[in-house]
């Protein structure tokens, strides 16, 4: 099953941000007004230097050695990549992309009988909150346990729009390819045998998150969504086409807004490979910002190992220069510390840290 919450939670009322921008208030409500060091600044032009790398998956399956090792350094110098020539049918990705448009556009008290309950991430509203008086992010989302079936919450899957049921099952089955292929060419990157990560993961689980974005009057004020790595070990994300530029990844101290490119797909390395990798691949903060007057879609795919997996360093990637940094524990268990906590940038892995017994 997937993870829930131990306890009831009360997280006050919460706005829906497509009625919010309907009524086109003169001021943003209080909750989703930063704090000033939160809040996103005005980015300026940044060089070409700072955008993320491409990865051409075709030259990855012909085993193209400098391609695999381009893959390398945009994993231990990025954590993020797009990927090109990622073998999903475009026909396939532009109706999920509709699907998705087509739920958020439908009226709130049809997208309300899917309601995603405090605490849970399944269903529809904003997930991570966890007391009434934590800030919100701008942003209505749709989430759904996809694989494998036990994590499926069938009520919550929409008859409205008709098609979307099996929409979402074309293109996760396409993205569960994907996420295994780019698995394999990440293994060898490392030195490893290819299978090595299909192997340990079980059945693994993956979960899709739809995000929508409406415009905001002010958006120096607000946040899309909050800080945060990724729970899972790898993240697929597919952004919207003609969406606003809103994502943005944590490079040094600064924050870098993610290009699209068109027919790309944006890959991440989550939690869990930083932590099977000891490090060496590390998950990545980001965020998405909002636009004043455009909205933006994305669809995000996680894939992760079996809750029944135990996980840590692979003994390949310790050694006396590479010391192990996290302990050995239940996927499951991190799977749940992740989602009944808020977002706040990447404490959530302290879970798998192994403190240091020095004293400052």
């Amino acid at each position: 099953m997937a993870p829930v919450p131990s306890l009831p939670i009360k997280v006050g009322h919460i706005d829906d941000v497509q009625e919010l921008r309907k009524a086109k208030p003169a001021t943003v409500p209080e909750r989703f007004i930063r704090d000033m060091a939160d809040r996103p600044k005005v980015v300026p032009n940044l060089s070409s230097s700072l955008d993320i790398p491409i990865i051409d998956l075709s030259k990855l399956m012909k085993t193209d050695k400098d391609e695999v090792m381009h893959l390398k350094t945009a994993c231990e110098e990025w954590g993020f990549f797009q990927v090109l020539n990622h073998g999903i049918d475009l026909n396939v990705v532009e109706d999920i992309e509709n699907v998705a448009k087509d739920f958020f556009m439908l009226p709130l008290q049809e997208k309300q009988k899917y309601p995603m309950a405090p605490g849970t991430v399944q269903g529809y509203g904003q997930a991570f909150v966890f007391s009434e008086n934590q800030k919100l992010d701008w942003c209505n989302m749709f989430a759904l346990g996809v694989e494998p079936p036990c994590i499926r919450n069938p009520k919550l899957w929409p008859s409205k729009p008709i098609n979307f049921r099996e929409t979402l099952e074309i293109y996760s089955r396409e993205v569960r390819k994907l996420c295994k292929t780019l698995l394999k060419y990440i293994a060898v990157s490392l030195g490893l045998k290819g299978d090595v990560f299909e192997e340990m993961f079980g059945v693994a689980v993956q979960a899709v998150r739809m995000n929508y974005y409406p415009p905001c009057s002010r958006p120096d004020l607000v946040l899309g969504l909050s800080p945060h790595s990724d729970g899972s070990a790898l993240t697929v994300l597919q952004q919207g086409k003609d969406s606003s530029v809103g994502l943005q990844i944590l490079k040094g101290q600064t924050w870098v807004p993610v290009q699209p490119i068109p027919n790309a797909l944006v890959i991440n390395i989550g939690d869990t490979l930083e932590v099977l990798t000891n490090g060496k691949y590390k998950s990545v903060e980001h965020r998405a910002v909002t636009h004043k007057e455009r909205d933006r879609l994305s669809i995000v795919t996680f894939y992760a190992p079996s809750y029944d997996i135990e996980l840590g360093p692979m003994a390949e990637l310790v050694d006396e220069k590479n010391p192990c940094r996290y302990r050995r524990y239940n996927h499951g268990e991190y799977s749940k510390h992740y989602v009944t906590n808020k977002l706040q940038g990447k404490r959530t892995l302290d879970f798998a840290k192994i403190q240091s017994k020095t004293s400052n």
